[in-house]
């Protein structure tokens, strides 16, 4: 009986793309999610109604909850340049919100 030739079986696992997609997410996520969360906190403490330290401490409080919103919202795009983009129109969003509040003041 003639012995089968066993082969080993090939690699099996992520791509050097995806690889790179999902640190480029994790890139984004962390540096923008930083950038939009500090903004944001401006934003909203110098918008809200509020006596400064009250409203410097709700803006500061809200931007965990904008930090873990932008840090999921990255890993739910279907590609990274749409979180890149998402992360970048939102931040120059704020920024413009911030630059109105500033300039009117």
């Amino acid at each position: 009986m003639a012995s089968a030739r066993r082969t080993r079986p090939e690699k099996t696992g992520p791509s050097t793309t995806y690889r790179l997609a999902v640190a480029s997410r994790f890139i984004v996520a962390s540096l923008g999610g930083y950038l939009f969360a500090s903004l944001f906190s401006v934003c909203v403490s110098q918008w809200l109604p509020l006596p400064r330290g009250e409203a410097v401490m709700a803006g500061m409080m809200l931007s965990f909850l904008a930090y873990l919103g932008v840090f999921i919202g990255c890993f739910a795009c279907r590609t990274a340049w749409r979180a890149w983009t998402g992360v970048a129109l939102g931040c120059a969003v704020l920024a413009v919100v911030w630059a109105a509040g500033r300039w009117l003041s």
